[in-house]
């Protein structure tokens, strides 16, 4: 076997062949995992290199000059995500289309989470996707859509009500994406074990920490300047001036201490 040239496959793309050696020192180098794609003549079918007899507990590689493709640098790359800002804006708008008619939410909630993970780049995770299916949780999406309309309802006490359930629902579709995850077509062995309890109390702390900072800043600030405006507006609307007095706050009077 020593002398064969293999093939690797990673990103939808096959590269290679490489010499028996240089394969070796890739995999000591950690740019080959078990969970890569190999071929060399011989085989029936690709197969992941850690079920080759031998190829992983062999002896080390031997010299060589030049590297892999640069494509092959997924091994030991950093964490990264490709993605173009007009793809991204385009999936964007079609999510939202989608939340607002409410029954597309859940395909194109699909459709936009299996793209944003197929361009993430993992080192040894080569060829990241998604399996998560529609059916799943199709009716967290359908209530999500159908809260959003909250927003529009005039109704104050209805946004709070609603802030746990949002908690709880986007709970469970974090489980849902984290158990989805697949590598060179296998399932990953992920999963989100935090408890729906605790991730809802978080949620509901972050949405008052806007509402008590952020809105604060927000309404009282302004709110000042806003009440000092219209005082003044009640008073210039509400009293007139004869030479020697002022108007403040709808009362006439003599003297500036007044106001």
């Amino acid at each position: 076997m020593s002398d064969r040239s293999w093939f690797l496959a990673f990103d939808g793309q096959q590269h290679g062949p490489y010499p028996e050696g240089q394969l070796r020192q890739f995999i000591a180098e950690g740019r080959i995992t078990a969970d890569t794609l190999v071929w060399t003549e011989g085989m029936a079918d690709w197969q992941n290199a850690g079920d080759i007899p031998g190829l992983f507990a062999g002896p080390p590689g031997l010299p060589h000059s030049g590297g892999p493709p640069a494509a092959a640098g997924y091994g030991g790359g950093p964490l990264s995500i490709d993605i173009g800002l007009w793809d991204l804006l385009g999936r964007g708008l079609l999510f939202a289309i989608g939340f607002l008619l409410v029954i597309p939410a859940p395909w194109v909630a699909r459709s936009l989470y299996g793209w944003m993970i197929s361009r993430l780049r993992v080192p040894e995770r080569p060829n990241l996707g998604f399996t998560g299916q529609v059916g799943d949780i199709w009716y967290v999406f359908v209530v999500m859509a159908l809260l959003s309309y909250v927003e529009f309802s005039g109704i104050a006490y209805l946004r709070y009500i609603i802030i746990p359930v949002e908690g709880y629902l986007s709970w469970m579709l974090l489980r849902w994406i984290a158990a989805n995850f697949s590598s060179n077509g296998r399932q990953l062995p992920m999963a989100f074990d935090g408890s729906a309890l605790t991730y809802v109390g978080w949620h509901v702390l972050i949405a008052l920490s806007f509402v008590t900072i952020v809105g604060w800043a927000w309404v009282v600030t302004p709110g000042r300047g806003g009440s000092a405006a219209m005082s003044a507006a009640r008073g210039a609307k509400s009293c007139s001036t004869p030479p020697g007095w002022k108007c403040c706050g709808g009362a006439l009077y003599s003297a500036w201490p007044h106001c």
